[in-house]
């Protein structure tokens, strides 16, 4: 649907995805099931359906924009396969240029839009140079550029997580991928019943009950 059809303000989101081969079997299983919800889960949301737009980039032995930006209606994710090494400096960099582009091709078309969200889910740590990406993030977030959040699942390399991002990493509870997914569309649904220059106070993944600690 062109922004002419769907002049709504919109959320973009990156989904900064590992598909290195330690995710195979049962964490990219559920990796998957949690993205397909995810998806389900927006599209049944009137508003959320045309203001949350989600991009799919991939990092397991390389780099790949899976899926560029949609809105929920033609979020189809494919099945995610697990192989290959980390480059999660790469990915993360690439992100943040899909995120510089979309914002130009929304100040093109006069379409509003919320602070863009980067949300990394990683089970190991970067195979790459990580440091260019690190200091992109915290220009970023300084700059209110965007907002990055990075998950690690078990395995993950926190240590690192912590020297790129801004805000604390969450370690996911087990293989719930399906409640981190549920948090997610929960949040982006009230952040599109925002308005753009709002903030939103988020739920507490990592509260009692939570699937996250950190």
């Amino acid at each position: 649907m062109s922004f002419a059809e769907n002049p709504e303000p919109r959320c973009p989101c990156v989904l900064l995805l590992d598909t290195s081969g330690s995710m195979n079997g049962r964490p990219i299983e559920a990796l998957n099931a949690g993205l397909l919800q995810y998806r389900d889960e927006l599209a049944a949301d009137s508003l959320a359906s045309k203001r949350v737009e989600v991009a799919v980039v991939t990092f397991g032995g390389q780099v790949q924009t899976l899926h560029d930006f949609s809105t929920a209606e033609a979020f189809f994710p494919t099945a995610l396969m697990a192989e290959g090494n980390t480059p999660m400096g790469e990915a993360i960099l690439r992100a943040t240029d899909m995120l510089s582009a979309r914002k130009s091709l929304y100040r093109q078309n006069g379409i509003l839009f919320y602070r863009p969200w980067i949300f990394l889910i990683t089970d190991g740590g970067p195979t790459d140079a990580w440091q260019a990406a690190a200091e992109r993030v915290r220009q970023g977030e300084a700059s209110k550029a965007f907002s990055f959040f990075a998950v690690g699942v078990e395995g993950a390399n926190l240590d690192v997580l912590k020297q790129i991002c801004v805000r604390e990493p969450l370690k996911l509870d087990g293989l719930r991928f399906r409640d981190l997914f549920q948090w997610l569309s929960n949040s982006q649904k009230a952040v599109s019943r925002s308005q753009t220059t709002e903030e939103v106070r988020l739920a507490n993944p990592a509260a009692p009950g939570g699937w996250a600690s950190v």
